[in-house]
């Protein structure tokens, strides 16, 4: 069977069976080896009672007593050493009592068939119907000694209660069986719904909506399974978008490199439009290297193709080597930089920490207008280590400030067009930052400025 289902319902009958099997072993074992005895005992104490009560009245009809004694449910076998064997009540299956058991009984030994009947697997000597599985005892009646074979009779034994038990045990199977096809049932329907589900998933179909309500483990892999699928549609929703803002971020720039290479290639061009048509290529092609630059980074940080390489430097000098090297943008716009930094050894990743301060400060560089200032400072506390980067910018609104890190969001371009960059300046900035443990706050009010902290904690 390939179904759960009907994998399940014949792992319950056969467990079913497997109990009735041990159990019937576990029984038969144990009359084997304690009742088996007792039972010997018990019917030997019946067959002395029965010949003491014969010889007792020794003018009596013995053969209506023994068929009375057949009627109350025994099996009695009465030999004499001139007569043939006579059989009150139901024959034996098998009369294969041995002719020593016979002269022994004769020569007043008891006979304990029933005690030293060969244990048997699947056959209990109390079920076993053979002469051999008897008791013997002598008695003399009418001055002639006779042997006395006896064992109950099984099926007059069961009386109305076995019965009722019996059928109890049967109804009882039959209703374990169809509860479990009932609890089978409702146990694999869950089970069947995340399966349809899992199908449309890999056919990438990610807003099916699973209605199982329950608190057991199926319940909690249900919740799971349609938090998957929903995390799912996000990053789906997410990957498409960046697919579309790749190709924009890509086609812009590449359209405008073709465009003014077509209009560099008119011989009458003067050569102060040749000079600005070919500024504004090199300065398209280097927007595209740095988009190139900036996704290969990210794609970096998502599949951990250059994991962390994390080691002790000192954090502040980077920090004003990038400041340094922001110099002729800081003297291009008249900006006053103030900065403020502890010494401090830090141990992280220092190829990707300084991508964070170039692109803070390069950020801050972009939106403050010329005359502004921007206020640096990096502290080290008992457990942390802070970056912040304030400036006298243009500010943010309360969209734009949850959107920032965002790939390829950039803030209305109404306002920004003249300092447009890629949108992954500050996705950058926060990943790396997770990486290292730490996070990143973000203070802003439009029109009076933005400050970036960053919480970096220490090993």
């Amino acid at each position: 069977m390939k179904s759960l289902y009907g994998k399940f319902l014949l792992l319950t009958v056969g467990i079913m069976m497997l109990s009735a099997i041990l159990a019937f072993l576990s029984v038969n074992t144990y009359y084997h080896r304690y009742l088996k005895a007792q039972n010997d005992t018990k019917n030997v104490k019946v067959a002395e009672g029965i010949a003491s009560f014969v010889e007792e009245n020794d003018g009596m009809d013995l053969s209506s007593y023994f068929d009375m004694l057949a009627d109350v449910g025994y099996k009695l076998l009465v030999i004499s050493p001139t007569s043939s064997p006579t059989i009150y009540g139901e024959a034996f299956r098998d009369n294969n009592l041995e002719e020593e058991a016979i002269q022994n009984v004769y020569a007043g030994e008891v006979y304990h068939g029933m005690r030293d009947l060969k244990a048997e697997t699947f056959v209990t000597g109390y079920f076993s119907n053979e002469s051999a599985n008897t008791v013997g005892v002598p008695f003399t009646y009418g001055g002639q000694t006779y042997a006395l074979f006896l064992r109950p009779d099984i099926k007059m034994l069961f009386t109305e209660i076995h019965y009722l038990l019996g059928g109890m045990v049967i109804v009882m199977a039959i209703i374990s069986i169809l509860s479990m096809l009932v609890v089978a049932r409702k146990l694999i329907a869950p089970i069947v719904a995340l399966t349809k589900a899992t199908k449309k998933v890999g056919e990438e179909e990610f807003t099916s909506e699973l209605s199982i309500d329950r608190s057991d483990e199926i319940g909690q892999l249900a919740k799971s399974f349609q938090q998957m699928i929903h995390r799912l549609n996000e990053n789906d929703q997410i990957r498409k978008a960046f697919i579309s803002d790749v190709s924009h971020d890509f086609q812009s720039p590449l359209l405008n490199i073709k465009g003014y290479a077509d209009l560099l290639s008119d011989e009458a061009l003067p050569t102060d439009e040749r000079l600005r048509y070919a500024g504004i290529i090199q300065s398209e092609t280097e927007r595209l290297s740095t988009l190139t630059k900036q996704l290969l980074l990210l794609t970096s940080l998502d599949q951990l193709i250059s994991p962390l390489q994390k080691k002790d430097f000192r954090v502040d000098q980077q920090v004003r080597e990038t400041v340094r090297k922001f110099q002729w943008l800081v003297q291009e716009k008249e900006m006053s930089v103030m900065l403020e930094v502890d010494d401090i050894i830090f141990e992280g990743d220092p190829a990707f920490l300084e991508k964070v301060w170039e692109n803070l400060l390069s950020n801050a560089l972009k939106y403050s207008p010329d005359g502004g200032s921007i206020d640096i400072q990096l502290t080290e506390q008992s457990n942390e280590v802070t970056f912040s980067i304030k400036d006298t910018g243009i500010g943010m609104t309360e969209e734009t400030k949850n959107r920032i890190f965002d790939r390829f969001y950039r803030a209305d371009h109404s306002r920004t067009r003249e300092v447009e960059g890629t949108g992954l300046g500050l996705s950058i900035v926060e990943q790396v930052v997770r990486l290292h443990d730490g996070r990143v706050e973000v203070v802003s009010e439009l029109g009076e400025g933005t400050e970036f902290i960053i919480h970096l904690p220490k090993l």
